[in-house]
């Protein structure tokens, strides 16, 4: 299971020998059963989680409504973490749930410091993922103000393609701003044609 973190890494940088057994020492496996929770509202992200197996979803209760709002989804060779949460050390405002079993390696908040410290060049690592992070965070919100819904799914289905392949429908509704319902039109709308 580490191999696959370590090739994730070294896709983006190079790694010696060396490098590798030390991230590997850092990182332990853990398994969440379907329905459990990663992270809950109110608790501090103490976990750098990188998903082996298995799918995650990020979201927050609606105070108002009630209603689950998805902030995103986290499948194999993807992070599921809360980064402000976790670099700050402070109380998490959503939640991280398992929606299938899923085997994650984590980082604790001082080893990971610490992992950084040892192997230096993981700092531009870790960059360009947040950097990834980024632009896909900036163009849901894009999106999100110029597509309808139904352009919207369509992007959703092409840049995200095994998630809709994981994901029930009634999340990828809640996590394009749409009932589930309107999606399911939005479906028959797209075969019938």
């Amino acid at each position: 299971m580490k191999a696959q973190l370590i090739a994730t890494i070294s896709r983006h940088i190079e790694l010696s020998s060396e490098d590798e057994s030390l991230i590997k020492g850092f990182w332990s496996e853990k398994t969440l059963e379907k329905g459990d929770y990663l992270l809950q509202n109110g608790q501090t992200c103490r976990t750098d989680n990188f998903v082996v197996d298995g799918v995650l979803k990020a979201f927050y209760i609606d105070p108002e409504t009630g209603k689950e709002e998805i902030l995103y989804f986290a499948i194999e060779n993807w992070w599921a973490t809360d980064i402000d949460s976790f670099q700050k050390q402070q109380p998490s405002i959503y939640n991280i749930q398992a929606i299938e079993k899923t085997i994650l390696l984590q980082i604790h908040h001082s080893s990971f410091q610490e992992m950084l410290k040892q192997i230096p060049k993981l700092e531009r690592f870790f960059r360009i993922i947040l950097e990834n992070y980024l632009g896909s965070l900036q163009r849901r919100i894009i999106l999100n103000k110029i597509f309808d819904a139904e352009q919207r799914y369509l992007d959703f289905l092409k840049n995200y393609p095994k998630i809709s392949d994981k994901v029930p429908n009634y999340l990828i509704a809640s996590y394009l701003g749409i009932s589930a319902e309107f999606l399911s039109r939005i479906r028959k709308k797209i075969e019938a044609s």
